[in-house]
């Protein structure tokens, strides 16, 4: 019974330690925004540019809103640094392609590449 034991812990320990290890490679297109802007009070597009890239040079939380509302939140390379790759980007379609996953209930980007939406 104890080798039995000792053995789904010792499973369990791993899968636990590979879940970050199963997250998705993916490609996601929608418009990069401020996380906290949008969450309370729906700001997006270009009449919330300035603001956005103010809020984005100050290292707040950068998101990207798909067409069906989806709300990701961008981490990882290209949101280094204060989000000095992002930055010029804010309120544009854009691309972002990185390991796809979910924490508490939210879903994180840990974005390598960028590019402008066709």
């Amino acid at each position: 019974m104890r080798k039995w034991l000792g053995a789904l812990m010792a499973v369990s320990f791993v899968a636990a330690m590979a879940a970050p290890a199963l997250a998705k490679d993916m490609t996601i297109k929608g418009e990069l925004v401020d996380q906290a802007c949008y969450l309370k009070d729906k700001k997006m597009g270009a009449d919330h540019k300035d603001c956005a890239q103010s809020c984005a040079k100050r290292g707040q939380q950068v998101a990207l809103l798909t067409a069906d509302g989806k709300l990701y939140q961008v981490m990882g390379d290209l949101a280094a640094d204060k989000n000095a790759k992002l930055v010029n980007h804010m309120s544009h379609t854009v691309e972002l392609t990185g390991d796809v996953s979910e924490k508490d209930g939210k879903m994180i980007i840990m974005a390598t590449d960028l590019k402008m939406a066709k």
